[in-house]
This record gives C-alpha cells, sequence and structure tokens, in this order.
C-alpha cells in the first residue's frame, strides 16, 4: 500500500504546513494580543478615576462598550492558544490552524472596532469638537487600508491560484 503525500509548492505535506502555518499563526497572534491587552488594561483603569463619574451618559456609554468590544478581542485572541492545547496531540493540526485562523480574524476585526470606539472617547473629552467623527473616520479608514484592502489586495494580486 503506497501513501500518497499532498506537496504544496514549498514541497511540505499537509501536516507539515500545519506545523509552518501555526507557528507563523502564533507570531501574529503575539502582536495583536501585546496591543489588546495593553489597551484592555488601561480601559479597565479608567472607571475608578475621579473624572469617570463626570463623563456626560453618551460617553459612559461608549466606554462600556469599549470595555465590552475589549474583552472579546481579548478572548479572541487568546482562543487559539486555548484550542491548541485542547487539541494538541489529537493529530487535526491542519483543522485546528483553519479554526484558530478564523479567530483570529474575528479578534483582529474586535480590536479594530475596540480601536475605534477608544478613540472615539479619548477624541469627545479631550476636544468635544463636531470634528471628532470625522477624524475618527479618516483613522478607521487608514486602519482598514493597512489591515485589510493592501492585504487583500495583494493576495488577489500575487495569488495564482
Amino acid at each position: 500500500m503506497v501513501d500518497t503525500v499532498t506537496r504544496t509548492g514549498r514541497d511540505e505535506t499537509e501536516e507539515e504546513r500545519a506545523d509552518r502555518m501555526w507557528g507563523e499563526l502564533i507570531q501574529e497572534i503575539r502582536v495583536a494580543q501585546t496591543g489588546v491587552q495593553i489597551l484592555f488594561g488601561f480601559l479597565l483603569t479608567v472607571v475608578f478615576t475621579p473624572k469617570y463619574a463626570n463623563l456626560a451618559h453618551t460617553d459612559q456609554v461608549i466606554y462600556i462598550v469599549t470595555v465590552v468590544l475589549g474583552s472579546c478581542a481579548t478572548g479572541a485572541l487568546i482562543g487559539p492558544v486555548s484550542l491548541h492545547r485542547l487539541v494538541s496531540g489529537r493529530r487535526i493540526k491542519p483543522q485546528a490552524v483553519r479554526i484558530a485562523s478564523r479567530l483570529t480574524f474575528v479578534g483582529l476585526v474586535l480590536l479594530l472596532t475596540t480601536m475605534t470606539a477608544a478613540l472615539l472617547l479619548v477624541l469627545r473629552v479631550a476636544t468635544h469638537d463636531s470634528w471628532v467623527p470625522w477624524l475618527v473616520t479618516a483613522v478607521v479608514a487608514w486602519y482598514l487600508l493597512c489591515w485589510f484592502v493592501l492585504p487583500l489586495w495583494t493576495r488577489r494580486r500575487y495569488t495564482t491560484q
């Protein structure tokens, strides 16, 4: 009986590819996790400052939404680590990599919304100007360009499959 081995352009088996992709994914998650955890940590302290009680109701709602989004982003970006730990040794690494990749993408979207809400809150409190939503929109457009548009354009432009 002959085992057929599926090879990619890198001349690697499915398992080797899953191992490589897992390593790459974990490195990517480290960057995003650090950012979201620092942001989330700072957000958790705001409610304990004297200024919080003086915030307008709208700003308090934005703060609560921001904290919840940050918590969800943290969960999604830590999720792949838990997934790996709970399925390790079960011979399902290719499937685990796909699931972890999706969790990471959800985490990035949640991180984007957390950063958007945090920026909106900070600029509203700092300036009270009517141009704040426009500035936040411009920054979000920049995030979307860097995080999604450029990578998707690159994938479409240079992928041969």
